[in-house]
């Protein structure tokens, strides 16, 4: 049986120098403990490993990892000046209307005073009245229930993070 070759973008990112690897794994999830998880597995056969890979990571973090890593997330509404990643991943608040913006504002701020952390959604695809319908929607939750819809938006945002990196040129 002939095996598959790895995939370029793949190929690329397992033969990065440790450093970089880890840079480019803290990019795409701010948690120190799922990037050296990640590392350290390497060199990933497809994509799919390495997906499974952060997938595993991730359920395995701690409240206090989970911290760390929603830290490496700004507001929804609020992209850092700079970070194309999440500009583009929250680009369904870019044209919304002012009115949207203030009370997504609003929303991301009563959220933050309940649980201690930023709104976190995979926002990619999503609208502004999508994203703020969920923040309405979860700020209702308990504390443990949220923690872990938090820890399943934080793994689909990494998969496309991920995706991205490792992408063919």
């Amino acid at each position: 049986m002939t095996s598959t070759p790895t995939p370029p973008g793949l190929a690329r990112f397992n033969a990065l120098e440790e450093h970089a690897a880890f840079a480019a794994l803290r990019e795409a999830c701010a948690s120190t403990t799922w990037a050296r998880r990640l590392l350290a597995a390497r060199p990933y056969a497809t994509a799919e490993d390495l997906y499974a890979a952060g997938d595993a990571a991730m359920a395995d973090l701690t409240t206090a990892d989970l911290g760390e890593a929603m830290a490496g997330h700004p507001p929804i509404g609020r992209p850092r000046p700079g970070d194309p990643a999440s500009a583009r991943e929250q680009s369904g608040m870019a044209g919304a209307p002012d009115a949207l913006k203030a009370e997504m504002l609003e929303l991301n701020l009563a959220y933050q005073e309940k649980f201690g952390h930023v709104f976190l959604i995979c926002a990619t695809g999503r609208t502004g009245e999508q994203m703020r319908d969920a923040v309405r929607e979860r700020i209702g939750n308990a504390p443990e229930q949220e923690r872990e819809i938090v820890r399943t938006e934080l793994g689909k945002i990494n998969r496309i993070r991920l995706a991205r990196l490792v992408a063919e040129d």
